[in-house]
């Protein structure tokens, strides 16, 4: 049961302190729900008769787009988690549990998103280009997983609902026992019952459908004013255009964001499979190293929706100073790490040297670039505490998807290889930090707010 122990104060105290205190379980969550992906992947990999090159070609193929649904339910859901943070921080419980209420209403969108999907998956992964020799393998992966949607998406609400409230421990514990259990499902259905990238598929969903309910039944029994009441669960008038608000710009920023690496993903598949390969094994390091950094731009929002709810502005600003501080020096440790024991890591992937190599690449080539990426999203996840989430949408949108589809267009033609794709990603993160920190610079929502309040 959530109690108030539980609770972090994001009002009082040491920023230094609480923010990584927050940061930290979200980040421990992400990770765990890209778990997932890296377990499933060892298993194709070590348990496949050919070395498990198509197998892991046909995961990473899909991860695109799997990064698509995901980051746009988390977008969305990050809407509620201000709206609820806003009212928390304003003493407004009635509010919050209206906004609660409805957020968790709101996940049944995700049982049309599925049956949607499920009718488009064959020309959703014609329009990848994947090879022919992964497409059954990569298309029957998709089908299974997409079943899991309604899940995913409810899970998503659940843990915003929570976090708005300082609690990010629940989130972590409900993907602790999702991973745990994915884990065994891995082991038993890949390597014992050899069903190859359909037991991975089934793994995952079993996993998220077991997250999801995890968090429902702990909402149910937790203090106001977060707790979910069954005969209390609908939408109201005035919740959603708040989520909504929020939530929709930074939903279709992950989305579109997403849709710029599927663009990047199709110039790799039509590098052959050993390529593909190497880029699904680091691409789920970078996954990992993403949620890490990632962690402190949710940490940002969230401190800055409930201090902007109790007016304190000159809290506001200090909130995104220390996450810039903190996240920037997690940011160094990792791109070292990374650089030095890359080869090594990837080696628990496959143990063909041809992948590993040019799986390096990838490391080498993106993972400096996360200074810039987390330099953005913590600016983005200020202005979103404040309200402000449409013009860092965009923004990124111009920037990120922008930048990496004219790469595609121009650039890579010229020069077709894995290399030349890759430097989109550094060049693209790049650009957005600049534009993202002009924007901070122009609207400073700090003063703004207080000179309105």
């Amino acid at each position: 049961m959530a109690k108030q122990r539980d609770r972090l104060d994001l009002l009082h105290g040491s920023l230094w302190k609480t923010v990584p205190l927050f940061a930290m379980p979200v980040a421990a969550t992400s990770i765990l729900e890209q778990l997932s992906n890296l377990i499933g992947t060892l298993m194709i990999g070590r348990f496949s008769p050919d070395g498990g090159a198509v197998g892991m070609a046909a995961v990473g193929s899909n991860l695109p787009l799997t990064s698509l649904i995901i980051q746009f339910f988390v977008g969305i859901s990050l809407g509620a988690n201000v709206a609820i943070a806003y009212a928390a921080g304003a003493g407004d419980k009635q509010r919050a549990n209206r906004c609660a209420h409805s957020a968790i209403a709101l996940s049944v969108v995700g049982v049309a998103v599925a049956i949607a999907m499920e009718l488009a998956s064959r020309p959703i992964l014609q329009c990848l280009g994947v090879p022919a020799d992964t497409f059954d393998e990569a298309l029957l992966f998709l089908r299974i997983y997409l079943i899991g949607i309604p899940a995913i998406l409810l899970y998503d609400f659940e843990a915003a609902v929570f976090r708005s409230v300082g609690i990010t421990r629940m989130p972590l514990i409900a993907l602790a026992v999702s991973a745990a259990l994915n884990a065994v499902l891995d082991v038993l259905f890949v390597p014992v019952l050899g069903w190859g990238v359909a037991g991975v598929a089934w793994a995952m969903v079993i996993g998220y459908a077991a997250s999801a309910v995890f968090l429902f039944l702990r909402l149910l029994k937790a203090d106001e004013p977060i707790r979910i009441d069954v005969s209390r669960l609908r939408i109201d008038r005035e919740s959603p255009a708040s989520i909504i608000r929020i939530g929709l710009p930074a939903g279709i920023q992950g989305a579109v964001f997403a849709i710029a690496n599927i663009v990047i993903q199709t110039c790799i598949n039509s590098l052959g499979t050993q390529v593909v390969a190497a880029s699904s094994a680091a691409l789920t390091l970078e996954f990992v190293c993403y949620s890490l950094l990632n962690s402190f731009s949710q940490a940002c929002t969230t401190f800055v929706g409930q201090n902007r709810g109790a007016g304190d502005f000159k809290r506001c600003k200090k909130v995104l100073k220390v996450c810039l501080v903190e996240d920037g020096a997690i940011a160094f440790a990792m791109i070292a790490l990374m650089v030095w024991q890359g080869q090594a890591v990837l080696s628990l992937f496959s143990s063909d040297a041809e992948v590993i190599g040019i799986a390096y690449v990838r490391i080498c080539t993106i993972f400096p670039a996360y200074v810039f990426s987390m330099a953005y999203e913590n600016m983005s996840g200020y202005l979103r505490g404040f309200g402000i989430s449409m013009p860092p949408s965009l923004l990124t949108v111009l920037g990120v998807c922008g930048v990496r589809l004219f790469w595609v267009a121009a650039v890579f033609p010229a020069s077709p290889t894995f290399a030349t794709i890759m430097t989109a990603y550094p060049v693209s993160l790049g650009i957005t930090a600049l534009l993202i920190a002009g924007a901070l610079a122009f609207f400073r929502p700090a003063a703004t707010a207080q000179t309105q309040r």
